[in-house]
């Protein structure tokens, strides 16, 4: 007798959304420290944002480390994240989009997706990112949260738009210039009720971190 498997039962493979956490930034506005290094709520920032990310579904989580990377590395647990080094990060969120996107496409399994965020917004929590993460469709898939009709973070890569991405981020512009020429293919996902996009930059935003 022949066993046969019925491939109509068996329910499709989930999409795999990473994600990517960019920690780089090195706070020059802030005297020089490295924003994955702030305390909040008795803890280094990174910590909390690498949490969200996982409350919100994200799996795997790969975090690119720049300003004082060594010193995020001794002070921060990130057990389980896949940690980037990104020599270039002074040059701006670019260079730490390209890092990542190329640490992603190396992971072991297929990603399908990146869902990108930035360490400096606490304000932004895990139900934003499973919003923005259900906004997933196919490996072509673009998506951000937005804030009273004005796009935001997190946003959502699908794969195949990964080298398109890559080739436009430049300085602080990360990927805003694809996004622009994109902007019709972008899925906005209102997150204003449950997250707010404040950004940690000076030293009076500090008043955000517990």
């Amino acid at each position: 007798m022949t066993n046969t498997t019925d491939t109509a039962a068996v329910p499709p493979a989930s999409p795999l959304v990473a994600g990517l956490l960019l920690a780089a930034g090195g706070g020059r506005r802030l005297g020089g420290r490295p924003k994955a290094l702030l305390t909040h709520r008795g803890r280094p920032l990174v910590e909390h944002a690498v949490r969200v990310l996982r409350e919100g579904g994200c799996e795997v989580v790969h975090v690119v480390l720049g300003a004082s990377a060594e010193l995020v590395r001794e002070r921060a647990e990130l057990p389980g994240c896949v940690l980037v080094d990104n020599p270039e990060w002074a040059q701006g969120m670019g260079s730490s989009l390209r890092v990542g996107l190329a640490s992603l496409a190396a992971e072991a399994l297929p990603v399908d997706a990146a869902l990108v965020s930035l360490v400096d917004q606490p304000g932004i929590g895990a139900e934003a990112v499973a919003r923005v993460r259900s906004a997933y469709r196919a490996r072509d898939s673009l998506a951000a949260a937005s804030y009273e009709g004005k796009r935001g973070h997190p946003v959502l890569f699908g794969a195949d738009r990964w080298a398109g991405i890559a080739a436009g981020a430049v300085g602080d512009q990360g990927a805003r210039d694809y996004l622009k020429d994109h902007r019709d293919a972008i899925t906005l996902v209102d997150c204003s009720d449950v997250a707010e996009p404040y950004d940690i930059d000076t030293e009076a935003d500090l008043v955000h971190l517990e």
